[in-house]
């Protein structure tokens, strides 16, 4: 039975059910635990029903990602950072005297 509190984020596996999940939303004031199976299905228990389910911690799968639907750039850590060249250019902070396609009336 489980009896640890549903922590955001943490994978579990449901022994009788032989499934691995996420629990992606904690709900406290409607008492609802939403989770995510590795297939992008998700689910709703009540906190009640929770603590009467069959549950082991378990490791994140290697491709726990793919729900979703996220490569590996789009994966934290792969940013890069854009840089303009124009930012580092002393030249782009001079302003023009005049716009052009405007004109003073």
């Amino acid at each position: 039975m489980a009896s640890q509190f549903p922590v955001i984020g943490a994978w579990y596996h449901d022994t009788s059910e032989d499934q691995a999940f996420e629990v992606v939303a904690v709900d406290e004031q409607y008492g609802t635990v939403e989770i995510q199976y590795l297939g992008g299905e998700v689910s709703e228990f009540e906190l009640e029903t929770w603590s009467q389910l069959k549950l082991i911690p378990a490791e994140a799968p290697e491709d726990a990602g793919a729900a979703y639907e996220l490569s590996t750039e789009d994966e934290w850590g792969f940013d890069r950072t854009v840089t303009p060249e124009s930012w580092n250019n002393p030249a782009a902070l001079i302003e023009p005297d005049s716009y052009p396609s405007i004109e003073d009336f």
